[in-house]
């Protein structure tokens, strides 16, 4: 689950977690609720425009069917977690593409002000040592207890030992943290990261010159990034 959203949080309380999601505002919410607590809950915040999906998880099905048909935001009835994922996954990506904005009438202006910001981003001069800029962004998802501090410790003893695009391909953090600060356009993300955005950019143009370079006729597999 951690791989696929950009926090996850767990609540026992139902009230507490209906606050929750009451407080949200800028994002979408994606519920897995248990049958029992879902049939007292979900007909009361099925409405709320941050929710985008509900998945109720049980261990029997046909008893929870009649009231989940009547939810519109209830996707299914899982009794695997893994059932869950693979819905998630997919629903996770839809909403990704669904929160880009599209003008027909002209460049938008939010699409605008990324591109300026990426290309301001981009020009900052890379120090040799990036010690500092690694460290200040451990010390930021050390803040977040949704970031695995597995995951954190891993990326403060190893960055220097992969590249770019192994990180951002890899089963951690950075992927999610780094796609959320770009489609929010939140500022304070995209500039921790701001030394891993350079790097993964100068790294795609080096493989891109080198594939210009050779002349083997070998396939390769094309790797694309939207940033």
């Amino acid at each position: 689950l951690r791989r696929i959203v950009t926090s996850l949080r767990t609540y026992t309380d139902a009230e507490e977690s209906m606050q929750f999601i009451k407080e949200i505002k800028e994002e979408k919410i994606f519920l897995i609720i248990s049958g029992s607590l879902g049939q007292h809950i979900v007909p009361k915040i099925d409405g709320w425009t941050q929710l985008d999906s509900i998945y109720v998880y049980c261990s029997n099905q046909s008893i929870h069917e009649q009231w989940a048909k009547t939810m519109p935001k209830v996707k299914a009835i899982y009794t695997a977690i893994d059932s869950i994922c693979e819905a998630l996954q997919i629903d996770r990506e839809r909403c990704d593409r669904a929160l880009i904005p599209i003008s027909f009438r002209g460049i938008d202006a939010s699409f605008m002000y990324t591109q300026l910001f990426k290309e301001a981003l981009l020009e900052i001069d890379d120090d040799d040592d990036d010690t500092k800029s690694i460290k200040e962004l451990v010390e930021s998802c050390r803040l977040h207890d949704e970031i695995s501090q597995d995951e954190i410790e891993k990326v403060a003893r190893e960055y220097r030992d992969h590249t770019p695009i192994w990180w951002y391909m890899a089963p951690y953090f950075i992927y999610l943290m780094l796609n959320r600060g770009l489609r929010l356009l939140d500022v304070d993300i995209i500039l921790k990261m701001g030394f891993f955005i350079r790097h993964l950019h100068q790294h795609i143009e080096k493989l891109h010159r080198e594939q210009q370079a050779t002349t083997t006729t070998t396939k390769t597999a094309p790797f694309q990034l939207q940033l």
